[in-house]
């Protein structure tokens, strides 16, 4: 499968181009008119588009990032400060302590910083103004930015106005631009917000229609003598609304080394400036290096460039992750099944993905993010370190620890604000006397007789809902045998599902919270008609597996997500009588050719696979595992397949060619199910993405 475009994150790198244009002017020796509209009207989406982009993942996860972003701003800003604070002194820029202040909170503490305290106030009255709604929110972003946009371009004619001629005197006493975090950030913030997609060609006619616009509306300015500045325009809130909904419709992935080069280039191409100039006027150059504009454009770029990538881009070499043995994830087909359940709930109720485990093998993290980016707002996990992981990882929402959890840990579990289900009474109890409040989800036991106050106990339940430092926001119970259509399994789960409700009902009835109550599993899903839940907490059906291959009520069309490889390492030909492997368990009855594969039992596999009948596809032919399985190694039959060579790929599960081998029928052969095979791949397995969610 080829790379896919990742069209927001490789846009910032031309945005950083644009914006290192604005600031050394390429065409200013050829042509002033084309300068002009190269870095006064074209240059502008730069900024636009990198608040948009804010505001577009900030959204994606309701503004639960804000904190973290305003940390991360601060962070690069104080540290892009004492990066120029030379080049301030030099140029005499540090002044009183007014004017100190002024530029460290509104202005910037250097000409391109500005972005920062923009970014950041931006961020704070967007996120203000969302608590409006959305129409009020734009529309008062929208008045901001018009008043802005009287300071900027078309301060000619706004100040011919007596009032708003006096309102600006009043705001530039405060700050020498419009271009700022209170008129112009917040605008592109929310139209990134509320991005949306309307079709290739509808964006790219608005988005040309837009440019030529504001190329007409720039130079009729310029004309005129109206622009006090030049970094709003009418048409552009237009132009940027058209050119980011485009740039979704062909984003298909993420690219964050792009991310680092593009912020690192912002950061120091002013340096890379000076330094180019330095050089240029040593060593006599200036005519070459600097008068000629594109060349200065030219050398500047490749500097900043340069240096990025030596910053962000630098890496000790590490092994491929194809190298040996690794997991292919495909986070598309995660996407799909996503959808697929989505829809295949009632009304009301949201999908809680299931990530324990490392996501069954397929990478907690990673999954859980694509599950977001495709509107899971819910997680499940086993245990404590779990949470924790998936918090450091940017994973917002709830996330209902499954699992045990000590009374001790009640610090950890408010701090990395996790959910946490309530063992038993004594549990419960533990918990609230632990004397900080703690979010819980009341586990009910229906019968499986593992975790969970016994259904009909309503003493321990009240006296649960009576401790102080409970807080309880769920109740849910586990169905045991809803993977079989036995009819006594059957008419056991229907004997849950009725214990379950009747004690929901008890609690409603005597005016007890339940918050969010949730019984379906993935087989609940499957095997069951709709549960008027307010979740269904789904894991092996995620992924595309079932647990096994016994029959569904309700089968989804949903594609496997992981597929597990290995590299052929050796081929070697054995004579009619030898042994291979561990204790000589193969013995050759004919002439074989035996290949070693790069994988072994503490990779997760069986070791008694090879003996279950285990295959492996190698160039879409399968070959029998022979001999005993290894630690890091195993051995397949590949005579019948002569081309077969060292380096190959070697498929243990999923596609090769037209073949496939599916992790149901390994399970069965080794008499588990999917759920222990795929959650038993070791972590020295790398995860390779193969592709992104769209």
């Amino acid at each position: 499968m080829g790379k896919r475009l990742a069209a927001l994150d490789d846009f910032r790198l031309l945005a950083a181009a644009l914006v290192v244009a604005i600031h050394t002017s390429p065409l200013e020796s050829y042509t002033a008119a084309g300068d002009f509209w190269l870095t006064r009207v074209l240059a502008r989406v730069a900024v636009p588009f990198f608040f948009m982009v804010s505001g577009h993942f900030l959204a994606e996860r309701d503004w639960k990032g804000v904190p973290r972003l305003l940390k991360k701003l601060a962070l690069l800003y104080a540290v892009s400060t004492v990066l120029y604070l030379p080049l301030t002194i030099y140029s005499g820029g540090v002044g009183r302590w007014t004017t100190w202040a002024r530029r460290i909170f509104i202005e910037g503490t250097f000409y391109h910083l500005w972005y920062f305290p923009a970014a950041m106030l931006g961020v704070v009255i967007a996120r203000m103004l969302t608590r409006l709604g959305k129409p009020a929110a734009l529309s008062a972003a929208a008045l901001l930015y018009l008043i802005g946009l009287g300071g900027d371009s078309w301060f000619g004619l706004a100040e011919r106005v007596p009032a708003l001629e006096a309102l600006y005197g009043q705001i530039f006493n405060v700050c020498q631009y419009t271009r700022n975090g209170l008129f112009y950030a917040p605008l592109f913030l929310l139209l990134g917000a509320e991005a949306r997609r309307m079709g290739k060609r509808k964006a790219a006619a608005g988005a040309a229609f837009a440019l030529a616009a504001m190329s007409a509306e720039a130079f009729g300015l310029r004309g005129i003598g109206a622009q006090r500045h030049d970094s709003m325009y009418l048409f552009l809130p237009l132009l940027m609304a058209f050119l980011f909904a485009l740039l979704l419709e062909t984003n298909a992935g993420e690219r964050r080394s792009a991310r680092r080069v593009s912020m690192t280039v912002y950061l120091i191409h002013p340096w890379t400036i000076v330094l180019v100039r330095g050089a240029a006027k040593a060593l006599g150059w200036q005519a070459l290096l600097v008068e000629n504009s594109l060349n200065h454009y030219l050398l500047v770029l490749a500097g900043s460039f340069g240096c990025a990538w030596l910053l962000c881009g630098w890496r000790k070499p590490g092994p491929r992750a194809d190298a040996r043995a690794w997991r292919e994830v495909d986070l598309g087909a995660l996407a799909h099944n996503v959808k697929t359940l989505r829809a295949a709930l009632p009304e009301g109720c949201a999908l809680m993905g299931v990530v324990k485990a490392d996501a069954y093998g397929h990478g907690a993290a990673q999954s859980a993010r694509a599950m977001q980016r495709a509107g899971v707002r819910a997680f499940a996990v086993a245990c404590l370190s779990e949470g924790i992981a998936l918090r450091r990882a940017g994973i917002w929402g709830e996330i209902l620890i499954l699992g045990y959890t000590g009374a001790e840990e009640v610090p950890l579990l408010r701090r990395w604000r996790l959910t946490q289900t309530v063992a038993d009474a004594e549990h419960g109890r533990a918990l609230a006397a632990a004397g900080k409040p703690v979010r819980i989800h009341l586990g009910i036991d229906t019968g499986m007789h593992r975790l969970g106050i016994p259904a009909g106990d309503f003493a321990a339940i009240r006296a649960l809902y009576q401790c102080r430092n409970l807080k309880i926001r769920g109740v849910f119970s586990h169905l045991c045998v809803v993977d079989s259509l036995a009819p006594a399994d059957v008419d056991y789960t229907a004997g849950q599902l009725a214990r379950f409700y009747e004690t929901v009902g008890w609690l409603r009835a005597h005016g007890y919270p339940t918050g969010k109550v949730h019984i379906q599993a993935s087989y609940g899903v499957l095997n069951l008609p709709e549960q008027q839940c307010d979740y269904a907490r789904v894991g092996i059906a995620l992924y595309g597996v079932r647990s096994t291959d016994s029959p569904v009520r309700y089968p989804l069309e949903l594609r496997p997500v992981l597929s597990l490889r290995a590299r052929v390492t050796s081929v070697r030909t054995i004579e009619a009588g030898e042994c291979a492997g561990y204790d000589r368990a193969f013995r050759a009855e004919r002439p074989t050719r035996v290949a070693a594969v790069s994988i072994g039992y503490a990779d997760g596999l069986p070791r008694d696979l090879s003996k279950k009948g285990g295959q492996v596809l190698v160039r879409g032919v399968r070959c029998r595992l022979i001999g005993r399985l290894c630690m890091d190694q195993a051995l397949i039959d590949v005579t019948d397949l002569p081309e077969a060579r060292a380096g190959d790929v070697a498929t243990l599960i999923g596609c090769d060619g037209g073949e496939a081998l599916r992790a149901e029928e390994i399970a069965e052969q080794c008499g588990t199910i999917t759920n222990e095979l795929l959650s038993r791949l070791g972590g020295r397995l790398p995860c390779r993405i193969v592709a992104k969610p769209v």
